[in-house]
């Protein structure tokens, strides 16, 4: 909070509190700042203190004043550099990605997990708090390795190209339990669940190809793409699945060649995909002769017998992507993507280009913690605690006056709050909360008054106390 016992004015602070959020990216390009009385208000400050402060930000180049209308963030590369004194150190994670066409608050959510807003529970973050994957059957799997001649077997050469043998043939197994069915020589490891949906959409797409994307959907995939240059379909997505006669409409007008979806435990809905639907997404794909990438990024929190496009298709015209991040290791950056044997070369290709491979020394660490039994056993603590977590944070939100657009499951609620939620998200960040606001769920941003919220990290009773607060 502002304080009138710090070495800097109130000025100075206000000035670099809004300084901060625009080069983070938490106020895009474009964005307009609270009006002087608003922010007067809302900051417990004299107008003529905010008035002081917007006036440095404009010295600074950040933002820019139109007549009548207000302030607002510069949309120029010039106004997103830093301004630092000669010799400062420069955290590169801190500063803001090329203007471009890209959601500019996608990278965001990607920044707060490396600096944290405060050390309160984040809401809006999309992943599990750190102690609840701690585990010491991890280490242990790195002991064993590092103990015997395999450090240096696997550390002083390049892993094999399509990934570590046995991780791959461990995978092969797992993904059977899901009817799933894919060869090791099939799998392909990647550097995390991101670069998968990264090595498939570099080969199969060109700059300008049309791609249908569900929406509400992942703020970072809409922003991948746009960075790529392809031009997004969104496909509004129900309970049940994607949009059928969208789709439909979609591929008579566009022929797009690629259909990325996220079947089971959707993001941020926590939908899961149906029989019926899923039969007709594959009739879809067959009589336009598009290809389907199936993120399963959340399997490890769904039931096995949940529906899944890649089991009904055999991995014919589907690719299968999943990852660890999630759910065990976050900095070990293990995802793989299994794909049918047509396109294994033109993605493996794309993998060498890249990366070259992957680090097997991680890759065989995973394998023992999955062929021990290990991860199954942690998902399955981590899935009763998440089930606590989630019934506990439907009662205070109920109890704040939101609603569920969506029966809660999974890691992510999709809660409406009444108001505008990008507004809102900035009065939430004087706090010291970081929220997912609902237009970052979507390819243009639209207005919204819904939210996504993290049910591990939202069961503190605290953020909702400040949450009805803020909100009025």
């Amino acid at each position: 909070m502002l304080t009138r016992t710090s070495t800097q004015s109130l000025t100075e602070q206000l000035a670099g509190r809004f300084a901060e959020r625009i080069r983070t990216r938490l106020l895009a390009p474009g964005a307009r700042l609270p009006s002087v009385r608003e922010c007067a208000r809302q900051q417990g400050v004299s107008p003529h203190t905010v008035v002081a402060a917007y006036d440095q930000l404009l010295a600074q180049g950040l933002v820019e004043a139109r007549r009548q209308r207000g302030f607002y963030v510069r949309d120029s590369a010039v106004a997103q550099q830093e301004v630092r004194a000669p010799g400062a150190v420069v955290n590169t994670l801190a500063m803001p990605l090329p203007a471009s066409g890209v959601p500019a608050d996608a990278s965001s959510l990607i920044r707060g997990m490396f600096h944290r807003q405060s050390d309160k529970p984040q809401p809006g973050m999309g992943v599990f708090p750190p102690d609840w994957m701690e585990s010491t059957f991890m280490p242990t799997s790195l002991r064993r390795l590092t103990s015997t001649r395999a450090l240096q077997d696997l550390s002083l050469q390049y892993g094999e190209p399509l990934g570590d043998a046995a991780l791959r043939r461990s995978l092969s197994q797992k993904l059977v339990s899901i009817n799933v069915p894919a060869a090791p020589d099939q799998i392909i490891t990647t550097i995390g669940a991101t670069h998968a949906l990264d090595i498939v959409s570099r080969t199969l797409l060109r700059a300008g190809d049309p791609v249908m994307v569900e929406e509400p959907g992942w703020a970072i995939e809409f922003a991948r793409l746009e960075s790529l240059g392809m031009r997004i379909l969104p496909v509004p997505r129900r309970a049940d699945g994607p949009d059928l006669e969208v789709m439909a409409k979609y591929c008579e007008a566009h022929s797009p060649k690629l259909f990325v979806s996220v079947s089971v435990l959707h993001n941020p809905t926590g939908y899961s995909l149906s029989p019926g639907s899923a039969h007709r997404v594959l009739q879809l794909a067959n009589k336009h002769d598009f290809h389907i990438v199936e993120d399963d990024t959340y399997s490890h929190l769904a039931p096995e017998h949940a529906t899944r496009l890649c089991a009904l298709d055999g991995l014919q015209r589907t690719i299968y992507v999943s990852g660890f991040a999630k759910i065990l290791a976050p900095n070990w950056r293990i995802g793989f993507l299994a794909a049918p044997p047509g396109l294994l070369g033109g993605l493996l290709e794309t993998k060498l280009l890249a990366t070259l491979t992957t680090p097997a020394l991680f890759e065989r660490a995973l394998a023992w913690c999955i062929d021990q039994g290990q991860l199954r056993r942690h998902a399955d603590r981590i899935r009763v605690r998440l089930d606590g977590a989630r019934a506990r944070t439907v009662k205070l939100a109920l109890s704040h006056g939101c609603t569920f657009v969506s029966e809660p499951a999974g890691l992510f609620g999709w809660v409406d709050t009444g108001v505008d939620t990008d507004a809102l998200t900035q009065r939430m960040l004087d706090e010291g909360y970081l929220l997912a606001p609902g237009s970052l769920f979507h390819a243009r941003r639209p207005p919204s008054t819904l939210m996504r919220i993290n049910f591990a990290t939202a069961q503190d009773a605290e953020f909702w106390k400040v949450f009805g607060r803020v909100r009025g």
